[in-house]
């Protein structure tokens, strides 16, 4: 399972990713200051999921059907950057059977998870 960092996603999250193994890669570090539908794009292309702290991201996938493989959405502001790290990693690897074709909410305590057009799968809300 591949995933790509939006460039708002902290240098902790993909690290923590990483170190469990996960294959991401960073808008930050290959093409800053790329433009949402670039990001989106280039999500697509590489058929990997996103993870993003943006919630205009989840206009241009649901509204506006923009493909990607899944959404992981970061509602994680009032946590530490190291605390947000860990619990994203121990999120992604608790329910990977959850991320594909769906939108991931993650929240201080909660997931929701909403599946995304066209996508026949997904899980509902924990």
């Amino acid at each position: 399972m591949r995933f790509l960092a939006d460039e708002n996603v902290s240098r902790l999250v993909i690290e923590q990713l990483r170190i469990r193994g996960f294959d991401v890669t960073s808008i930050g570090e290959t093409r800053p200051g790329a433009a949402d539908k670039d990001v989106l794009g280039a999500a697509g292309a590489a058929d990997s999921i996103l993870i993003t702290e943006d919630r205009d991201f989840g206009e241009h996938v649901i509204r506006q059907r923009f493909g990607v493989r899944g959404m992981i959405l970061l509602e994680l502001d009032r946590l530490s950057n190291a605390t947000e790290a860990r619990v994203v990693a121990d999120v992604v690897s608790a329910h990977q059977d959850k991320l594909l074709g769906n939108l991931v909410v993650i929240e201080p305590g909660r997931i929701r998870v909403r599946p995304l057009p066209g996508e026949s799968g997904g899980a509902r809300s924990n």
